[in-house]
């Protein structure tokens, strides 16, 4: 199982100086992804959540692709109705080239309608924008010219070049229904955002399993992100999110993501509230502290 930690580029710690500390922190501890997170303008409901400045995760992404050299670099998630799906699958496919071939796809439809009404995205239509946008990027990153005739998009012998050096593995995010059968039509792994270990044992996975019979589809993989703190005393284990807790803890939910068959696990230093966010210094410490234990995961762990 890899390891992946999320990037915080939003809120007052966002500056250029911390979002190149954490690519290099990842880089350096032995993490083998970087994640980043994806809003186009901080509208109210988005800003509850996300506060600005909100730097944009292609931009970030190119830059730090030229400052690491090891480290996988990818999104969790794009909001993928928010860009016509040729410049996203041109945006990661050139940032491929730049990492030469470390890029991973992370894709959402979205839940933040002020923010879709600022675009003037359809909010009710989102799922099937996502949809079409992501059967449209996969064609784009495999022919050299593509010609789309959608209800969302439509281009004739357009030029994709340059494609991908790797095809970028494409992480489909949602717990729902429907996300569950996007990721396993659509995604190469299923990318639920902090599900509960027994949620994703005896629901989650199960129905992902289903949905691959139904469509007669290969079973995608198991990419799961989770919120990450570390406690001096043990949390109530029916309460506290996976990863979240003693070291004692945390390395029992390790232990079960990777026996779940999870490929990746992403761990997310951010407590979801504005009010919550804490000096990127103090989320190093606890992850490097996470990776100094060794944890026994097999070939595949931190270090």
């Amino acid at each position: 199982m890899k390891i992946a930690v999320n990037v915080l580029n939003f809120g007052p710690g966002a500056t250029a100086a911390n979002l190149r500390g954490w690519a290099r922190f990842a880089e350096d501890t032995g993490f083998h992804a970087a994640m980043i997170s994806d809003h186009v303008t901080v509208t109210p409901d988005v800003a509850e959540q996300y506060p600005a400045p909100f730097y944009d995760p292609f931009a970030t992404l190119a830059w730090l692709a030229g400052i690491t050299e090891r480290v996988e670099l990818g999104t969790s998630v794009v909001i993928l109705p928010y860009r016509s799906p040729l410049q996203t699958a041109r945006l990661m496919a050139n940032i491929d080239h730049l990492s030469q071939g470390r890029t991973i796809l992370g894709v959402g439809v979205g839940w933040a309608k002020q923010e879709f009404d600022a675009l003037r995205v359809p909010f009710e239509r989102r799922g099937a924008i996502t949809d079409e946008y992501l059967t449209a990027i996969r064609r784009m990153w495999t022919e050299e010219v593509v010609t789309l005739d959608g209800e969302f998009v439509s281009a004739t012998g357009v030029s994709t070049a340059p494609l991908p050096v790797r095809t970028p593995p494409v992480w489909v995010g949602g717990s729902s229904r429907a996300g569950i059968r996007r990721a396993v039509r659509l995604g190469t792994s299923w990318h639920p955002i902090n599900a509960r270990l027994t949620w994703l044992r005896e629901q989650g996975l199960p129905a992902l399993r289903a949905e691959a019979q139904a469509q007669g589809a290969p079973l995608p993989g198991f990419a799961p992100r989770t919120r990450f703190r570390i406690t001096d005393t043990p949390l109530d284990d029916e309460k506290r999110l996976p990863c979240e807790g003693t070291l004692d803890q945390i390395r029992g939910d390790l232990r079960e993501f990777a026996e779940l068959g999870a490929e990746y696990l992403m761990l997310d230093t951010y407590r979801g509230k504005p009010d919550q966010l804490t000096r990127p210094e103090d989320d190093w410490r606890e992850l490097e502290l996470f990776a100094g234990r060794a944890f026994d995961l097999g070939a595949g762990s931190v270090r």
